[in-house]
């Protein structure tokens, strides 16, 4: 008899923004449902992030993300992967495996948890910030500059009179006879 080992592993599901607007709650439950036939142990369950896609999935340019932390027999991954291409709800998914992921990492912030800047806390933030002291130009004129090489003197010489030697006598007196 073959006992089952649990691992934990990391899925990140995508579903359409448009219908994870119109009803979150049916989006993790259909999340729930793949994880339930697999025999998983969903141990978190969050919003990672809405976001425009790269190129279209199902005709669909946004999408939503959701992290779920679970604990599933190995032999059951392929199981959920089948599943989410059989769902009209869940579009992709990418899981893997997470054995030395702590409780700590886990339960880390996700995008979706920070809070959007809103227009006025972005002026808030800007008025209870100090004026610089100079401008970037000012800090660039007063920036020092370190000193070339005698060697690298030399070499832009060479090339100033090779520059020189390159323009042909006379190109001066064609200019004169144009204008």
């Amino acid at each position: 008899m073959k006992t089952a080992v649990k691992r934990l592993y990391e899925g990140l599901f995508l579903v359409d923004s448009g219908l994870a607007a119109q009803d979150w709650q049916k989006m993790l439950d259909e999340v729930q449902r793949v994880m339930e036939r697999a025999g998983a142990e969903v141990v978190s369950q969050k919003k990672w992030d809405d976001r425009r896609m790269t190129y279209e999935i199902q005709g669909k340019a946004r999408g939503t993300y959701i992290l779920v932390y679970f604990n599933c027999d190995t032999e059951k991954v392929k199981g959920i992967e089948r599943d989410v291409q059989l769902s009209e709800i869940l579009m992709r998914v990418m899981i893997l495996r997470t054995d030395k992921m702590s409780q700590q990492d886990i339960e880390k912030a996700t995008p979706a948890d920070s809070t959007p800047v809103t227009e006025a806390s972005s002026k808030a933030a800007a008025d209870s910030t100090p004026a610089p002291e100079a401008s970037s130009e000012e800090q660039a004129d007063s920036t020092p500059v370190p000193e070339a090489s005698s060697e690298e003197q030399k070499n832009e010489e060479v090339a100033v009179d090779k520059a020189d030697d390159d323009s042909s006598p006379g190109d001066g007196d064609i200019a004169e006879e144009i204008a």
